[in-house]
């Protein structure tokens, strides 16, 4: 069985496990583009995807500094983080969930 936890917000925004993942890699990289390449992703979607989340909530979850000589840097903000750190924590109730859904169903007879 697989589970996978998509937000659907009032506005018509998303947000998924990919998301979460490219705000991870953000926060271990520092960078937008290195991102989007752990993820298999271009540059461009991932920028896409970044400014799409920083106008999904009342504050910016990523911000980025253009660099000079060794390139521009990405930073979670503290509300990029919090986002995070709460989608991971229905994430992990969602799976135990389903875990039990899954014990649950079994034990129920096939009769």
């Amino acid at each position: 069985m697989r589970v996978s936890l998509r937000i659907y917000f009032d506005n018509a925004h998303r947000l998924g496990p990919g998301k979460a993942q490219l705000l991870e890699f953000i926060a271990e990289h520092g960078s937008i583009s290195a991102a989007g390449r752990a993820m298999d992703m271009s540059y461009r979607r991932a920028w896409k995807l970044v400014e799409e989340l920083n106008m999904m909530f009342h504050e910016p979850l990523v911000t980025a500094q253009t660099g000079g000589t060794g390139g521009g840097r990405a930073l979670l903000t503290p509300a990029g983080e919090e986002v995070l750190r709460l989608y991971r924590a229905v994430e992990a109730h969602t799976l135990a969930d389903a875990r039990d859904l899954e014990k649950l169903r079994s034990l129920a007879s096939s009769k």
